[in-house]
């Protein structure tokens, strides 16, 4: 018997190399190849998604059940991983059918006896937001299909009442409520059409303050406050479809560019059992002004309310009483440049203080306010940013936030006392240098982590707070670091570049076969806007079109400009404020200098440049501007004119072309393009909603008056990404390739 159970064991281990070693050579066959790419050889896994529940003591999840092909929702209890199945997927087969519902997203009531599924959904802009709606009673196990009066898959933002009775939905600009135990609806407003948005926003509203579920519930149940957009003035956007009938389709898109008016947006309050809507009276033109926050104050019959000012330099707060409809101020925020929105407000003390978000010492820091407005505490005293809030526990008496002041590519979690009595103290571990993110615990005790960095996919645990024990990896992506590991890349070097008035964050990117001694061709990867960043020490995917590049024979570099959303404090941000394209072309072309003089393996005679939307902006005002340093650029989905953009986006970062008009024209990269001298692809999807075709029709028609040779690719009925319809992605990168090859 011994003899056997040795043989077998033998037996066990000589399968299990085998096994490993076939793995290995299965991972080895992988090659960096386009295709490779851009067919998922090298995709990462994800865990969840995750709802913490409301003890915070246990999680739920979404995990397929092989024999009912669908997924069953679970619960994980924090501290010990116990494992129970809360929801089986077979409770989720509506009756007559004979698979489970294909969960989008999921959601339980406020006493945990219901949950709500959203499925069948349908993308609205940029997100899945629109579908259908299900809910399952846990206790007696049936499951209610919402709105059955209502066209299907035109479902918006279902939500429970905080009584749990009911359920608020939008329907084509139109706001419902269903009486769950009855399933009788309610229409509480009848206007919505093609130019009265209800519920929701219009495209500029969605895609610049992220304003996409447009009611709340009051705390009561008894009443629901709205948004309402009057989009009739705002100039309309025609896409053009040419590929889905032998006659081209017409898309309008209401869409206000620079300097043109905007929507009439309000605000008002409507019973849920149904009647007329009252509306707040705002002061100040509502086309030429802001609305883009708005919820009720808990335990409370009243809303607050942001308005920014067009210049989006000043926020009113304004506290609306829904029964009397009376405004007051409480607080007002302005800035000499502008403002962004946050979602870092809590109610606290009995609702008697809330805390704000606001860059007024010159870094964003977060601030408790009176209800009032009459006090106001900094938190955080530090001259450091707050780059995101992951908590504020009320009962712990601290506040978890992200921020990096001593490498501003890397994010890490602090916490601070909500007093503003204590130093901000580190929580992530010293020896994990990359980026943390936190999906933390109501009770501030547990969070879900995920950390990467440009060597490490990301690593998904479950760690206690504040000691950051980890208790259990949930993922960590070691198929796609090994795979990833075999293909021998040189990594991302990170480094810095001194021009004298400022120091810049860059990253190189060498060929596997790097030799100092030999001069390479460099691709510089620009974005420089204000809305992002380029230079980050996360996984990004391992940045594999840039690595394919490099074993092509280029360097790859990319330098964050002054202007970058990067946690430098205000000035650095703020700098560009009218100077949109100007001052961050000039920054990339003199961290572009000094490179080339830092490094001898640089080839100065072969330099190109490209960017994506904001980045495709500005890689056409490097190429212009300066044709001795850029010899070649591709510019893909860019704005060629500024006024061709929207108002929110473009006039919060250059003001008015009225009052700005030199900005406006000197940070047009059109206005440049008779200095174009070397090689130029320009690349477009027909229909971008948000960065128009139009840029491109100008541009074109720029360059030809001018005589100018380039080389322009577009994609019919593409979208910003250029990423639907078959093959395109993957088509896209093999034209950049072939273009870089072929001019550089």
């Amino acid at each position: 018997m011994k003899n056997r159970i040795g043989i077998s064991i033998v037996v066990i281990i000589l399968l299990t190399v085998v096994n490993v070693n076939n793995v290995k050579a299965q991972l080895q066959k992988t090659e960096l190849t386009l295709e490779n790419i851009y067919t998922g050889k090298f995709g990462l896994k994800g865990y969840g998604p995750v709802r913490w529940l409301k003890d915070g003591d246990g999680y739920t999840t979404l995990e397929w059940n092989k024999d009912i092909a669908g997924r069953d929702i679970v619960r994980y209890d924090a501290k010990t991983g116990d494992r129970t199945v809360l929801v089986k997927a077979s409770a989720l087969i509506p009756p007559g059918e004979s698979k489970p519902l294909n969960i989008r997203d999921y959601v339980w009531s406020h006493n945990n006896t219901k949950m709500m599924i959203f499925t069948n959904t349908r993308r609205v802009w940029r997100q899945h937001t629109r579908g259908d709606y299900w809910v399952l009673d846990l206790k007696s196990g049936s499951l209610v299909s919402l709105g059955r009066s209502v066209e299907r898959t035109t479902m918006m933002f279902a939500k429970f009442s905080p009584d749990d009775n009911k359920v608020g939905y939008v329907s084509k600009n139109n706001i419902y409520v269903e009486d769950l135990a009855s399933g009788n609806i309610i229409q509480l407003t009848s206007d919505g059409c093609e130019y009265i948005v209800n519920g929701t926003f219009d495209w500029v509203y969605e895609e610049e303050f992220s304003a996409r579920d447009g009611f709340r519930w009051s705390p009561d149940s008894r009443n629901i406050a709205y948004w309402q957009s009057d989009t009739r003035g705002t100039g309309t956007f025609s896409i053009i479809n040419n590929l889905d009938s032998i006659y081209p389709e017409i898309i309008p898109l209401p869409y206000p560019k620079v300097g043109t008016p905007n929507s009439h947006v309000k605000v008002g309050v409507v019973p849920a059992q149904g009647g007329e809507s009252r509306w707040f009276d705002v002061p100040g033109d509502p086309r030429n002004n802001y609305l883009p926050r708005m919820d009720f104050i808990p335990r409370s019959n009243e809303v607050m309310i942001q308005q920014l000012n067009r210049l989006q330099n000043t926020n009113t707060v304004w506290l609306g009483n829904v029964n009397t409809m009376d405004l007051k101020t409480i607080l007002v925020d302005k800035d000499d440049a502008w403002l962004d929105i946050h979602d870092n407000i809590k109610w606290m003390d009995e609702e008697q203080y809330f805390t704000w978000t606001s860059e007024k010492d010159g870094w964003m820091h977060l601030y408790l306010v009176s209800r009032d407005g009459t006090e106001m505490h900094d938190i955080i005293h530090e001259p450091m940013d707050v780059v995101k809030i992951n908590c504020i526990d009320e009962k712990g008496g601290y506040v978890y936030y992200i921020a990096s002041p001593d490498d501003f590519t890397q994010r890490y979690l602090y916490r601070s006392k909500i007093n503003g009595k204590s130093e901000p103290e580190r929580i992530s571990p010293d020896e994990l240098q990359g980026q943390h993110a936190y999906q933390m615990s109501p009770n501030a005790k547990w969070a879900i982590h995920t950390f990467q960095n440009h060597l490490t996919p990301p690593v998904i645990s479950l760690v206690s707070i504040p000691r950051h024990k980890n208790m259990r990896i949930l993922e960590d992506n070691q198929e796609a670091k090994e795979r990833y590991d075999l293909l021998g890349l040189n990594p991302k070097e990170f480094f810095k570049v001194d021009i004298g008035e400022v120091v810049f964050d860059a990253w190189m990117i060498k060929p596997k076969d790097f030799n100092p001694k030999n001069k390479y061709p460099v691709i510089f990867y620009v974005y420089g806007e204000p809305a992002g960043s380029t230079v980050q020490d996360n996984w990004g995917g391992g940045d594999l079109f840039h690595q394919y590049m490099a074993q092509q024979g280029y360097l790859v570099v990319s330098v964050d400009n002054r202007g970058t959303k990067t946690p430098r404090g205000a000035e650095w941000r703020k700098c560009v404020y009218e100077k949109i394209g100007i001052t961050a072309s000039f920054d990339q072309r003199d961290a572009a200098l000094k490179i080339m003089d830092m490094y001898d393996f640089v080839d100065e005679n072969r330099v190109g440049i490209w960017g994506w939307s904001g980045g495709g902006q500005m890689t056409l005002n490097c190429i212009f501007r300066f044709p001795e340093v850029y010899n070649t650029g591709i510019a893909v989905a860019f704005v060629s004119h500024q006024k061709l953009y929207d108002t929110i986006y473009q006039e919060r970062y250059m003001g008015l072309p009225s009052t700005n008009p030199d900005g406006y024209e000197d940070g047009s990269p059109i206005n440049h393009a008779h200095k174009l001298e070397g090689n130029l692809l320009i690349v477009h999807g027909t229909a971008d909603d948000n960065v128009h075709y139009q840029s491109t029709e100008w541009l074109v028609n720029r360059l030809v008056k001018h005589g100018k040779i380039f080389y322009q690719l577009s994609y019919p009925m593409r979208s910003h990404g250029i990423n639907e319809r078959e093959n395109t992605t993957f088509h896209l990168r093999m034209q950049m390739e072939d273009f870089w090859k072929k001019n550089l």
